[in-house]
């Protein structure tokens, strides 16, 4: 699989699907989901409202449609909340993990990442951005492409220097 770095709006991308830092409640929200929300449009909340009606565990990950986006489908994931306590590093790649899995079982070859958990839930920048590109170097997947897509500077930056 190809790792590549972009900066920009996750909510632009041509890929197959894009993957969505998505709260517990699974029902919309701030910053990437709740961009991917807006753009989407209501089909997105409405898929979840249907599938996922009690909301989705931390670590774990599930699709929609990807409604009005580029995109074909969200694959929403639920990152720890750093802020709030939750630390443990396995529930944060477990996001990047589960998040290929959906995508193999739907076909998708092209997808795009935020920096799941390094905005509101607090995760520290540099340790986020390396459990990003380690779990994606690691995976075995049919995905062809994983874009990990920085908004902002500093995230691109701090996946610049994972990436080398």
């Amino acid at each position: 699989m190809e790792i590549s770095l972009v900066q920009g709006d996750i909510t632009e991308q041509p890929v197959d699907a894009v993957v969505n830092a998505a709260n517990r409640g699974m029902r919309g929200g701030g910053g990437v989901d709740g961009a991917i929300h807006r753009v989407g449009g209501p089909a997105v909340l409405d898929d979840c409202l249907a599938r996922f009606p009690t909301g989705l565990g931390t670590g774990d990950a599930g699709w929609t449609t990807g409604g009005r986006l580029p995109a074909r489908w969200v694959i929403h994931v639920v990152g720890p909340n750093y802020a709030a306590g939750e630390r443990d590093r396995a529930l944060l790649t477990s996001c990047y993990a589960r998040a290929l899995e959906v995508a193999d079982e739907l076909g998708v070859r092209t997808m795009a990442f935020p920096l799941i958990s390094a905005g509101v839930y607090g995760w520290p920048l540099d340790d986020a951005a390396a459990a990003a590109v380690e779990t994606l170097r690691q995976a075995s997947t049919d995905v062809g492409e994983a874009r990990l897509v920085a908004f902002g500077r500093a995230a691109y930056d701090a996946l610049a220097r994972v990436l080398g």
